[in-house]
C-alpha cells in the first residue's frame, strides 16, 4: 500500500491498545499480566475513554495495518500486544498530560515512523461481536423508569 502518512486516528488506536495493556508506568507486574493482550473490545473502551467516541471500523483496521507495519503492536488470534519497538516509543514520547497524549504520540510517529501498513484484516463478524460486547459491557443500562415512561407516552400517542 502507498505510504500516506499517520492519521490522528492511528495514534489514537496506539495509545488506547498501550493503556488497555497497561504497559509503560501503568504496567502490571508480569505475574498478574494477561500474556495474551488485550482483546478488541478493551482497545474500544480505553478508545471512547480518550476521545469520548468509538473509532469507526476502517479507523481501526487502517490504524491496526500501520501500527502492524511500523512494528509497533501485533494481533494474534483477537489479542492486541504492544511490541517491544511500542513500549519503546511509549517510553520515549514527550510527556504530556492524558489530553495531548494521543497528539504528542501522532507527531512521534510522523517523525520517526514510516507508515507502511501490513496486511491485516478485521472480521466484521469480529467488529460486530466487539461492539456488541462493548454496549454490554461499558454503556450504561437505560433506567428502568425511563423505559417504562417511553412506553406510556408511546401508548398515550397511539
Amino acid at each position: 500500500m502507498m505510504d500516506e502518512g499517520w492519521a490522528w486516528s492511528d495514534a489514537w488506536i496506539f495509545v488506547s491498545t498501550v493503556i488497555a495493556g497497561k504497559v509503560g508506568r501503568h504496567r502490571r507486574s508480569p505475574l498478574s499480566r494477561r500474556p495474551e493482550g488485550v482483546r478488541l473490545v478493551d482497545v474500544l473502551a480505553t478508545a471512547e475513554h480518550l476521545n469520548q467516541a468509538i473509532p469507526t471500523r476502517e479507523e481501526i483496521e487502517t490504524g491496526v495495518r500501520r501500527l502492524l507495519g511500523a512494528g509497533l503492536i501485533s494481533v494474534s488470534d483477537g489479542w492486541f500486544q504492544v511490541t517491544e519497538a511500542g513500549e519503546q516509543l511509549w517510553r520515549d514520547r514527550p510527556r504530556s498530560g492524558l489530553t495531548t497524549t494521543v497528539d504528542s504520540v501522532h507527531g512521534v510517529l510522523d517523525q520517526r515512523y514510516a507508515a507502511t501498513e501490513a496486511e491485516w484484516r478485521l472480521d466484521d463478524q469480529d467488529h460486530a461481536a466487539a461492539m456488541l460486547e462493548y454496549t454490554g459491557r461499558f454503556l450504561p443500562p437505560v433506567p428502568r423508569r425511563s423505559v417504562e415512561n417511553s412506553a406510556a407516552a408511546q401508548q398515550g400517542r397511539a
